[in-house]
């Protein structure tokens, strides 16, 4: 139903440009070639407002159409002001699903901590949100009249917002969806690896280089975040080697007592030490012939790295308490989520080990450079779960799919594993057949209203990427802040808004 503009509207157009405008947009939902009239009421809200640029985007309700159009605005401005879609003006407007009206930016003390409104000298700014919950923007800046937008200007881009609104899913649907190339197919067919899921660029760039590897009888050092796969890319690559079918041993050098690494790694003598009762068989000697994968090779003592040392440059070890040098048939692939570098530095780390390991390093990325393989994660999870747990089948909804695409995972793979493990269990206590976001993520009410709301998934995603940017920053507010262009006083009205902590539970 296209929405009706009152007649004293019109009266009150004493002007051709205005009442063309008022025209142009009663026109919009009549018509069957939209976006040429969308054009021109465009560029008619321009002259009516006096605004120096105007700007329009619309979005689906998961994001995977998106429909915009700037009006004097080059390639530079359609990016800075796209950028804002996140934070700033813009995303104050889609949260709050209000319009947002300053005189000036630079003296607003919401944004005058942006680092782009004063890089851009932004002044007036004219911000209304198109639908309830918001599904874009309607977005004039400066103006090429004197003074700020006046409340007849503020009816204009609010009238034209409700009358996106209205035909917002003809011009999406313009908008081809997104389909999501799997740039992982081509490495797979050489390169097994079924246990590490996705399609993202990111995780093909790891799995190519990893391919090249694999077949070589060479060390690996593989690096990246705890719980972004590093295990599995290891088992990967001894399973696409030489040594395929041998023993795959893995070690969790941070789990283990400093003062048993050694002992646990190259065995001990009966005797060497008050606990060794008789002769241990270490992991070197249990992995012979295959693969010996040292998880954490950060955290090794110094008379542990000099062994290892030892081992990878001769493959010899000596255990505790014996003077004979053993040889050992392995490979030794190892994994850190530390900077070896920076330990390397503090003399944590010996330099001429960390050569050693770091001659062919493979990165694992984090899952926030993997967010579209978040779905098909969460659907591999959802059914490895109901199958451990002797489980029926679950089906996972499109809401818990786009709200776990847009939580922040600072646990990386591992910890949205757990997540999903712990849906499936509460989805199976609520006797449903469909895994829902509000099994995933408790704190979301249950709802029946279908899919995702646009205001949910931003709020999501605001969530997202503030946890993100304290984390990188170490939870400094201000350095947070200035990354993602936002006034400090907001990110700390986000942080108590969301109930952040600096704690892993976020």
């Amino acid at each position: 139903m296209i929405e009706a503009v009152e007649s004293r509207d019109l009266d009150k157009a004493d002007h051709a440009s205005e009442h063309t405008f008022y025209r142009r947009l009663l026109e919009l939902g009549a018509q069957d070639e939209i976006e040429p009239l969308l054009d021109e009421a465009l560029a008619l809200i321009v002259e009516v407002t006096g605004a120096t640029t105007a700007y329009l985007e619309l979005y689906d309700e998961d994001a995977d159409q998106r429909f915009w159009r700037g009006h004097r605005l080059d390639a530079n401005d359609v990016e800075a002001i796209r950028t804002s879609i996140s934070h700033g003006i813009i995303a104050r407007s889609i949260a709050d699903g209000r319009t947002v009206e300053t005189p000036s930016a630079q003296g607003d003390a919401r944004f005058a901590d942006l680092g782009s409104v004063q890089r851009n000298e932004i002044g007036a700014v004219l911000c209304a949100p198109i639908g309830v919950p918001p599904i874009g923007v309607v977005y004039l800046q400066d103006r090429t009249r004197p003074g700020s937008f006046g409340a007849r200007d503020r009816e204009h881009a609010e009238l034209f917002a409700r009358q996106l609104a209205t035909v917002a899913d003809r011009l999406l649907a313009k908008r081809p969806r997104r389909r999501l190339t799997d740039h992982t197919a081509e490495v797979r067919m050489r390169f097994p690896c079924a246990d590490l899921i996705g399609r993202t660029r990111s995780l093909a760039r790891v799995l190519q280089a990893a391919s090249l590897v694999a077949p070589l009888d060479v060390d690996v050092l593989i690096t990246g975040p705890s719980g972004t796969g590093k295990t599995a890319l290891a088992r990967a690559i001894a399973n696409s080697g030489t040594r395929a079918g041998k023993p795959f041993v893995a070690v969790n050098c941070a789990a283990i007592p400093e003062g048993l690494i050694e002992s646990e790694l190259f065995g001990a003598e009966r005797g060497a030490h008050s606990t060794a009762t008789r002769k241990v068989l270490g992991k070197v000697a249990t992995a012979e012939g295959g693969t010996l994968f040292l998880d954490e090779i950060g955290d090794l003592s110094a008379p542990a790295q000099a062994k290892l040392l030892q081992l990878l440059q001769a493959r010899e070890y000596h255990p505790l308490g014996s003077p004979t040098a053993i040889h050992a048939d392995i490979r030794v692939i190892s994994a850190t989520n530390a900077n070896l570098r920076a330990s390397v530095a503090k003399g944590k780390f010996r330099e001429d080990l960390y050569y050693r390991v770091h001659v062919l390093p493979l990165e694992m990325p984090g899952l926030a450079e993997r967010r579209d393989d978040i779905p098909e994660l969460v659907e591999y999870f959802c059914a490895s779960a109901c199958r451990r747990h002797g489980l029926g089948v679950l089906s996972v909804s499109r809401r818990a799919l786009v709200a776990c695409r847009e939580a922040a995972w600072p646990g990386h793979v591992r910890q949205l594993e757990h997540a999903i493990e712990a849906g499936v269990i509460r989805a199976h206590g609520d006797k449903s057949d469909t895994l829902e976001a509000h099994h995933v993520f408790p704190e979301i009410e249950p709802s029946d209203d279908g899919p995702l709301s646009f205001h949910e998934s931003t709020r999501m995603h605001q969530r997202r990427v503030i946890v993100e940017a304290l984390d990188r920053h170490n939870w400094n507010v201000a350095d947070a802040a200035r990354e993602l262009d936002l006034a400090r006083s907001y990110v700390y009205n986000l942080i108590h808004e969301f109930k952040l902590e600096r704690s892993g539970s976020n």
